[in-house]
Formats: C-alpha cells, sequence, structure tokens
C-alpha cells in the first residue's frame, strides 16, 4: 500500500505544469546532445549546473535527469546511422546498427532502439520504485574485491564480444588498459605516463578517444574506398518501420537486457556503459543461429543493449539517491546539483524529501513516455542523413565532433588527440581490429587499480581476499568459465564462422 501512495504522491509532483515543461525541456536537450557527436551529457549537465541556483530542487533534478535518460536515447542515433557513438554507452549499439544502416535497414534500427529503450525505461523505474530498499542492501555487500572481480568479468566479457581474432582481442584490451595508466596516481597523486604535459595529467578523456577511433576513423577508411564503394550514405532506406520478424527476434533480447541493465546499473562502476556491453555478450552467448550475424546487422544486437544501457541509467539513480553513492560522472554531477540546493543525498533523501524523491522517480515514466513520442515520428528525419552526399556530410560530422571535442576542456589539446586517435583508429581498420574492447579496457582500468589496490590495503597484502568473499569468488569463478567455454574448439570454430569476412 505504501508503494502506491508513494507513486501517488510522485505523479502528483511530477504532473504540476512546471515540472512537465522541465522534464520535457530536459528529454529535447538530452536527445540533441545524443544525436550531436561528442556533446555528452557529463559536459551538458555541468554546464548547466549554474543556471540551477534559480530553480527549486525538483524542477531542477527533474530536467538533469531528463537530459541523462535522454541522451541514451540520442546517442543511438549516430551510432547506427554514421558510426560515431554519441554516447560511450552507444559505442556496443554501433557495431551492429550502423552495419543494418548499410544494408538499408536504418529504420527498423533505429525504431527498435528507441522501444526498446523506452520499455527499458518503464521497467526500470518501476524497478527503482520497488526495489530501491532492497537493492540498496545488494550494493552494501560490494567490496573493492567484489568490484575488482567485477570488472575482469567486464573484461573476460569483452574479449567474447570482439568480432575476429581472440589474440587482437586481447591484445585490444591491454591497449586499453596501458592507456587508462596515463592519469595522475589516485593514491600518491603523482602524474604517471604523462611526460610532463599538463593535459594527460587527468588522463586521456575517454570522448577524445571515441571521436578519434569512431568518428574520424570511420571518415578516413570511407574517404579511402572509391566513391562508388560508399554505400553507406546512398543506399536507399528499406522502410522505416520493423518487421514481424524483427519484433520476433527483437523483442526477447528487450527483456534481457532490461533485466540485466536494472541489475548492474545498480552497482557503482555498472551503470550504462557496463550494461550495454554486458547485454552485448549475453545475446551472443543466448542467440543460438541468429537470422543475421551479430557484427554483420543483427537486430538483437542493437535492440538488448539499448534496452540496457537505458535500463541501467536509471537504477543508477539507486545508489546516489539512496546511499549518496554516485556510481558514475554523472550521478557525481547530480549529486553536486543536490548540494548546491542544500540537500544532503544519502538515505535520509526517501524520508526528509519523499517529493523529491518519489516526483524525481515518476517524471522518469513521463519523460520516458516523451522520448518515445518525440523519437518514433523523428526517424524519417534522421534517415534523411543517408541521402546526403558523402562529400558534404563527412565535413560537417567532422566539424561536430571537433566543437565536441573542444568543448570538452575548451582547449585545442583534446582536438589535436582526436586527430591522433583518428589515425589509429584507421591503423584499426587495415588490421580488422575491433576498438570496443579497447575502449572497455580504457574505462575500466583506472577503477580496476584503485579497487584491486584498496582490497589488498584493506586485507593487508593478502591477495586470497578475492577467493575468500563469496560474492567476489562467484564473479572470478563466472570469468573463469567464460574463458574455458571461449577456448573450446566448437565454441571457437563457431565464432569464427560467426565472424567470418564476406
Amino acid at each position: 500500500m505504501d508503494f502506491l501512495n508513494n507513486l501517488a504522491l510522485g505523479f502528483s509532483v511530477a504532473f504540476t505544469l512546471q515540472n512537465l515543461l522541465y522534464a520535457f525541456g530536459g528529454a529535447v536537450l538530452g536527445t540533441l546532445i545524443g544525436v550531436l557527436p561528442g556533446l555528452g551529457a557529463v559536459a551538458t549537465i555541468a554546464m548547466l549546473l549554474p543556471s540551477i541556483y534559480a530553480l527549486d530542487a525538483t524542477p531542477a533534478l527533474i530536467m538533469l535527469a531528463g537530459i541523462y535518460y535522454g541522451s541514451q536515447y540520442g546517442g543511438s542515433t549516430t551510432a547506427i546511422l554514421i558510426n560515431v557513438p554519441g554516447e560511450s554507452s552507444s559505442v556496443v549499439t554501433a557495431i551492429d546498427g550502423y552495419q543494418m544502416a548499410r544494408q538499408g535497414r536504418a529504420g527498423p534500427a533505429l525504431a527498435a532502439a528507441g522501444l526498446g529503450s523506452f520499455f527499458a525505461g518503464c521497467v526500470a523505474t518501476v524497478v527503482i520504485a520497488a526495489f530501491a530498499p532492497p537493492l540498496t542492501e545488494l550494493a552494501f555487500k560490494f567490496g573493492p574485491a567484489e568490484y575488482f572481480s567485477l570488472m575482469v568479468l567486464g573484461l573476460i566479457g569483452a574479449v567474447v564480444l570482439a568480432s575476429g581474432s581472440l589474440l587482437k582481442a586481447i591484445a585490444m584490451i591491454l591497449m586499453g588498459l596501458l592507456m587508462g595508466q596515463i592519469n595522475t596516481d589516485v593514491i600518491s597523486g603523482t602524474p604517471r605516463y604523462s611526460f610532463d604535459i599538463p593535459e594527460l595529467t587527468d588522463g586521456i578523456n575517454f570522448v577524445v578517444i571515441a571521436m578519434g577511433v569512431f568518428g574520424f576513423g570511420e571518415i578516413i577508411s570511407n574517404l579511402g574506398r572509391p566513391a562508388e564503394q560508399r554505400e553507406v550514405f546512398t543506399k536507399d532506406v528499406k522502410g522505416l518501420w520493423p518487421t514481424k520478424e524483427d519484433f520476433k527476434e527483437a523483442w526477447p533480447s528487450v527483456v534481457r537486457g532490461t533485466v540485466l541493465g536494472s541489475v548492474l546499473g545498480v552497482l557503482p562502476g555498472g551503470g550504462a556503459l557496463l550494461s550495454s556491453f554486458a547485454a552485448y555478450t549475453l545475446e551472443k552467448k543466448i542467440v543460438k543461429n541468429p537470422r543475421v550475424p551479430f557484427g554483420k546487422g543483427a537486430i538483437q544486437g542493437v535492440a538488448g543493449p539499448e534496452a540496457a544501457n537505458n535500463a541501467g541509467a536509471q537504477t543508477s539513480f539507486i545508489p546516489m539517491l539512496t546511499l549518496g553513492i554516485p556510481p558514475n560522472a554523472v550521478m557525481a554531477l547530480m549529486v553536486g546539483a543536490m548540494t548546491i540546493k542544500g540537500i544532503q543525498p544519502g538515505p535520509q533523501v526517501m524520508t526528509s524529501n519523499p517529493e523529491l524523491f518519489w516526483g524525481l522517480i515518476a517524471s522518469m515514466w513521463i519523460g520516458n513516455l516523451m522520448l518515445i513520442i518525440l523519437n518514433l515520428p523523428l526517424i524519417g528525419i534522421w534517415i534523411k542523413l543517408l541521402t546526403v552526399p558523402y562529400r558534404f556530410l563527412f565535413p560537417a560530422i567532422m566539424t561536430f565532433c571537433c566543437i565536441g571535442t573542444y568543448t570538452l576542456n575548451n582547449n585545442n589539446f583534446d582536438v589535436y588527440m582526436s586527430a591522433l586517435f583518428a589515425a589509429i583508429g584507421y591503423l584499426f581498420y587495415k588490421l580488422g581490429c575491433e576498438p570496443a574492447p579497447l575502449l572497455l579496457g580504457f574505462i575500466l582500468g583506472p577503477m580496476m587499480e584503485e579497487n584491486l589496490r584498496r582490497a589488498l590495503l584493506l586485507s593487508r597484502g593478502d591477495w586470497a581476499t578475492f577467493a575468500t568473499r563469496p560474492l567476489s569468488a562467484g564473479l572470478l569463478i563466472a570469468a573463469m568459465l567464460m574463458i574455458v567455454v571461449v577456448m573450446l574448439p566448437s565454441i571457437r570454430s563457431k565464432r569464427e564462422e560467426a565472424f567470418k569476412e564476406d
């Protein structure tokens, strides 16, 4: 009964005219920044923080939340159409979504992403409302050892995720891990591998790598082909709506992605990014003999990760609202926004500010409904991008990428770094290396190191702590089983057959 009363309170707050307008504004702005490569939710929310001083806490947080989950919708658009992930969590979507666009099936890919995100967003909102207290208990059980083991499992999953050679996938992960070491040591505060370049003391920005490897790298590889082979932007689009067969294939993936994203979003270090990678790995394990192979335009490879990243984005509010622990950079900014408004994030929010807590949750459901109403009719407009001649389109993409990269820190260094990674991305393309594992290794590397060192400090240098803690041991066993399974001759041959180049 309390659950229904709380939801009634939330909807009474969310349905006020002011809050509806701010939810709509956040959803539209989130979609826009997701569509524009490089203009991510983190940069946008950071730039908007000063503006919330003039707002009440509830509409301010409703707007910022709308920007966050709206960007998950928009990020898939550029990932599918031009292979430039608008958000880091859309990296996986680009693998199969872009191949669908190349085959003239951009409409079904965008619709699957939009409908999957809507379903996952609605379910995740109910999960937050119904399971915030018990799910918080689960997050309490995760210490540094468990986080480290979870990230090991994520990296092993990335090997399975990668198309092509296992050796190349492992090499890409190792390269990502090494690049993640270019930063300032979290414990001693000493710059590492920065070569006395001040901009590298904070590490290489994720957006710089994503824009360079995926955005600029794809443009260079396209320009390297004869004009008649640049079919990506000249093929006719065969319809804007998924077929019955598409729906039949996609809906189980959406359900699985929603469940997985809802669980991983609760865990600090999880959220949208890890959820999308994990969902893609799961789909490749579960879906036997897909009509279209993964990596070649499988709709399951779009629907599952898109559902997972939206569910993960929304359930990541649970540790932020109930524990005051931000699981990712966006939630850290949300904590900052709450502090600006004089609200201490933590367990007391639910009792001391019930209108804020339940109003924010109810606004997510309304925001998701607004997003699906906004985005499905816009599919036709996004598809028009495919009819633009490539000689006009690639300078526009490069301009947006450069603007987005420059606005990260308002300096030219990030643009130059993007140009460097463009050359590296083109090299990857020529060598047949899949860059997605590199990005996951780059993101998880620093977090893995931090949690490894914390776990060893707490256990006084005893490595057995990873095996004696049940949750940690279970995750490591799952990682080892994944290695064993992928090395089995029958699995390896099926994997190689699935990823064989046409």
